[in-house]
């Protein structure tokens, strides 16, 4: 079994895009691989209950038949920050729980790709965050770097967060979420030498999306990075 964490420098970055194109790709190698999101907020009622947009992508685009549950076992319909949703819901999210649900899943499947919610540091509850979370499942995590204004300060904050979180940084994708960046290149560049890890593809502004066109702009360093257990850019 092999897997990879995928956080993003804040909400709207492409995550769920990266995720598919990256199931997709390992598939056109003839892997098996599923995906979870364990934590949504922003859904609606459907015939398999509560679910949310993203979470039913990856249920989709998995290579085995998985019950809606064990993608996104922690759902909530108010499209806010998850521990607030949470709250009104009346329930806490649970990360033992959550790992119990990956580690089902990484019995089933060659490889599980789990996407993160929201930012970093999202809280998840009254004391954990999305770091803790990242940090139970012990899996490389890769960087969704959403292209635009403030790019550089997100990217460059959240990797000195998870190096201090002890995680192992596998590498980050450059996503540009808007028709229009300004010193694109250059901002590109500023990344390279500034990230203590390997970039993984850059994917330009879409129209419109799907998984084959994303996988398309991934580097295949990032389909072998599914075999790592640790990574050389983790800090003690």
């Amino acid at each position: 079994m092999a897997g990879l964490f995928i956080t993003g420098t804040d909400t709207g970055c492409g995550k769920t895009e990266v995720t598919l194109g990256l199931m997709h790709r390992l598939q056109q190698q003839g892997k098996q691989v599923v995906g979870m999101k364990p934590i949504a907020s922003g859904a609606a009622d459907s015939d398999q209950g509560l679910c949310n947009e993203d979470a039913l992508r990856i249920q989709a685009q998995a290579s085995l038949e998985l019950p809606y549950q064990q993608v996104n076992p922690f759902v909530f319909q108010p499209a806010i920050a998850p521990h607030l949703a949470a709250l009104q819901a009346g329930k806490s999210i649970d990360i033992a729980e959550i790992v119990d649900g990956y580690q089902s899943l990484s019995e089933e499947a060659e490889h599980v790709l789990v996407e993160g919610v929201g930012g970093w540091h999202v809280p998840l509850g009254e004391q954990d965050t999305l770091a803790d979370l990242a940090r139970a499942l012990e899996l490389p995590v890769v960087m969704v770097v959403g292209m635009r204004l403030g790019c550089l300060n997100h990217a460059l904050m959240t990797t000195e967060c998870m190096l201090n979180a002890g995680v192992s940084f596998a590498g980050w994708v450059a996503n540009q979420v808007e028709p229009e960046m300004s010193a694109r290149e250059e901002n590109l560049a500023t990344l390279r030498t500034w990230l203590p890890a390997p970039c993984l593809g850059e994917i330009p502004y879409l129209e419109e999306t799907n998984p084959e066109v994303v996988a398309g702009y991934l580097s295949d360093a990032l389909c072998d990075l599914t075999g790592l257990s640790v990574d050389p850019c983790v800090q003690d």
